[in-house]
């Protein structure tokens, strides 16, 4: 029966983890269906006319907006500050798509504003890649082994990408503010119903981040847990 405890068969996973992980799918169904939804409503500005007006509007320049293959798969690269639109946003003339380009917009704006949460993210990111990346190795070594020193590193690892995490939750909300407000004072969705839509959409996404970070802090929860009893 220990030995089950020990590697974290227990109560805290099925009352922790498991829901937080079936929130996490429920908020990636959500996001999906939600984009294919109002990608079927159209407007007048494809997703690249839109991130444009949106860094003018900020006063931004030097910013390109390239097209990357893929469903989704739309990101700011603030290393070659480059806006990067899937398929179905940057050309896609839709509620959907002016959502998301304004919001991977807000990022650029954010780097161009010197955004505080960006800086410090920016600061901690070489030390939280290595914390995901060592985390559960140095858990399991150290629970295999018994060795204390192991599992305390790992724990320290795994708490230090989920600061990331917890990071960039107001960067995501921010990102999105600085897109709805963009869209509105510069009348990008005309009609009222379309904003809404496309605030929907940027929601959305905005829980995907949400669900992630709720799903590594009940891991770090049952990680806690588990070395407290091994220490027992």
């Amino acid at each position: 029966m220990n030995s089950f405890y020990y590697y974290g068969f227990d109560s805290l996973y099925l009352l922790l983890v498991i829901p937080a992980v079936l929130i996490a799918v429920w908020s990636q169904f959500k996001v999906k269906t939600t984009f294919s939804k109002y990608s079927e409503f159209r407007c007048r500005l494809s997703g690249a006319e839109a991130a444009q007006r949106v860094l003018e509007f900020n006063g931004v320049q030097g910013v390109k907006i390239e097209r990357v293959s893929g469903n989704l798969t739309d990101h700011y690269d603030p290393k070659t500050n480059v806006i990067r639109l899937s398929d179905s946003v940057y050309s896609a003339c839709s509620i959907a798509a002016v959502g998301v380009a304004c919001h991977e917009a807000g990022h650029a704006v954010q780097y161009a504003k010197n955004y505080f949460p960006i800086k410090a993210r920016s600061v901690i990111l070489p030390i939280c890649n290595l914390g995901s990346q060592l985390s559960i190795p140095l858990l399991l070594l150290g629970l295999v082994f018994n060795f204390s020193i192991l599992i305390n590193l790992g724990i320290i690892f795994f708490t230090a990408a989920l600061i990331f995490q917890l990071i960039t939750l107001p960067i995501e909300f921010n990102a999105s503010r600085r897109a709805l407000s963009a869209i509105k004072e510069n009348n990008l969705l005309t009609a009222d119903n379309d904003y809404k839509g496309a605030k929907k959409v940027l929601s959305a996404a905005a829980m995907t981040y949400v669900a992630s970070f709720l799903v590594s802090l009940t891991q770090l929860i049952r990680l806690l847990a588990i070395a407290g009893r091994r220490k027992r």
